[in-house]
């Protein structure tokens, strides 16, 4: 049997946050339906966006959870690189890079206030 971890982050409409999540990830999605679409991160990994589970989500409620984005190598100026693409992409930063003490990271939002943090891979 092969296993697969999926992340789900739970949006009010999966086309549009599939296409804010294609554009971060510069890839397209692997599985589409109306209300469901997911990404095939690598071996074991997916990304899915879900609209079918919570209606008319809040940027303003307070997420306590978030995906994060694991840089290979985790260098800083890829990470600066990754924010300041992010930023001219309009992309809501919630926090600009900073050291954390595993290494420099920050953290950002998708239009849904779902948080996303860039950090090193460790």
């Amino acid at each position: 049997m092969t296993t697969s971890v999926v992340s789900i982050v739970y949006v009010n409409d999966a086309p549009a946050a599939a296409r804010f999540y294609g554009d971060l990830l510069g890839m397209s999605p692997s599985f589409e339906t109306p209300g469901y679409i997911t990404f095939d991160l690598g071996p074991g990994a997916d990304l899915g966006l879900w609209s079918g589970q919570f209606e008319d989500l809040s940027p303003d409620v307070p997420r306590t959870s978030e995906v994060c984005l694991a840089i290979d190598g985790g260098r800083p100026d890829e990470l600066n690189a990754t924010f300041e693409r992010w930023k001219s992409q309009g992309v809501t930063i919630l926090r600009e890079p900073h050291d954390a003490g595993f290494g420099l990271t920050f953290l950002a939002a998708d239009p849904d206030g779902n948080r996303i943090r860039v950090a090193p891979k460790g």
